[in-house]
């Protein structure tokens, strides 16, 4: 079995001397204890994205080829969608722990959809997420742990949700971010970085684009950078969020424009390869025959309960339940649940997605530079 996103930071930890860390990656065993750790996480990075950005990436084109560090498989977290990522890397928990449980949720008693990506303050992120981090736990123990991130990023609740603990140190726009994060890897400690750019090329204009594979130019760029400036006695682990893939015209659905999927539902959250729909008050058995019909061969339809106990959420706390939907629904193939009444129209002509539990979205890659 691979890996999980949840296990990095623990052996990051262990790779640092953390008392007790449980290393689940065996990283210190083959590397031993190290003074500095730096996981930098490259949104987007899917492992079977890999062979596709050879062209464009050299450095990442010789991991591949097994010519340059250590490259191995993971897995992220479900859904494959970066708040619920982030927060399980940060936390080393999984989604039913920790609570961030998809790219956007209904909080629960009410019919607002939080999307998680632009949440600020409310709810108090100590309490829609109350693990502590690593970046805590790490402080906690004398070990310093920095996190470089874009300005824009800072006092954001997913920041404090998934970095809680963390000295901030913000880059402005404009400003050299590679350079940044590189000055960071002379002091002790964890330093952990990210970049949105693959993912941003792969939502906009679609994996294997011309400005997806012009953001893995810029990537790799950034890694070289890192390499570069890694002192001996550092280690860089290399990770992402999730995959994707890109979804035709044929294969997107708008249940807003179908009045079969629309009856019965009182709140639609999630994205559109994971869909949590809360029903009417006595409407989810309706809901949950009229979805599986429909939607036969394209996506697993299942109750809240269903969902849960098929373990993709992981352990699941009761205060986190109500969050998911009454009824779930997981694409399969390259289908997609558009929701143009419920979501910004911008949603909708993207043509990169993730989500779901396809390998291209769950597998990721750990790479390991010395």
């Amino acid at each position: 079995m691979p890996g999980s996103i949840s296990d990095i930071l623990p052996s990051a930890a262990a790779l640092l001397g953390f008392p007790g860390a449980a290393d689940p990656l065996g990283l210190r065993d083959r590397i031993g204890e190290v003074p500095r750790v730096a996981v930098v996480l490259l949104d987007g990075l899917g492992y079977h994205l890999l062979p596709e950005l050879t062209q464009d990436a050299p450095l990442l084109a010789s991991v591949l080829a097994g010519d340059t560090g250590e490259l191995a498989e993971l897995s992220c977290t479900f859904p494959s969608t970066t708040p619920t990522s982030l927060v399980s890397l940060g936390t080393g928990a999984a989604p039913g722990e920790h609570g961030v449980l998809g790219f956007t949720v209904n909080v629960p008693g009410t019919d607002r959809v939080l999307t998680h990506i632009f949440w600020g303050d409310d709810p108090a992120p100590t309490a829609w997420q109350p693990v502590p981090t690593w970046f805590q736990r790490l402080r906690a123990a004398g070990v310093d742990s920095r996190a470089v991130l874009p300005e824009l990023f800072i006092g954001s609740g997913l920041t404090e949700s998934a970095y809680r603990g963390a000295e901030f140190l913000s880059v402005a726009r404009g400003e050299d971010y590679g350079q940044r994060l590189a000055a960071e890897l002379a002091s002790p400690g964890l330093v952990y970085g990210y970049t949105a750019a693959l993912d941003h090329a792969a939502h906009v204009s679609g994996i294997g684009s011309e400005h997806w594979h012009a953001a893995a130019t810029k990537v790799d760029a950034l890694l070289r950078q890192l390499v570069d400036a890694l002192p001996d006695d550092a280690v860089l682990l290399v990770t992402a969020d999730h995959g994707g893939l890109n979804v035709p015209e044929s294969a997107r659905i708008d249940l807003d424009a179908d009045p079969v999927l629309a009856a019965g539902i009182r709140v639609v959250a999630g994205e559109p390869r994971v869909r949590y729909l809360h029903t009417e008050p006595g409407a989810t058995a309706d809901v949950l025959a009229a979805w599986t019909e429909r939607l036969a061969g394209r996506a697993l339809v299942q109750s809240r309960e269903q969902a849960v106990a098929s373990g993709v959420f992981g352990p699941m706390r009761d205060d986190h339940l109500a969050r998911i939907g009454d009824v779930v629904v997981t694409c399969t193939g390259d289908t997609a649940i558009l929701a143009t009444a419920h979501e910004p129209p911008q949603t909708a002509q993207l043509v990169g997605f993730h989500g779901g539990l396809t390998p291209v979205e769950t597998a990721i890659p750990l790479i390991t530079l010395r």
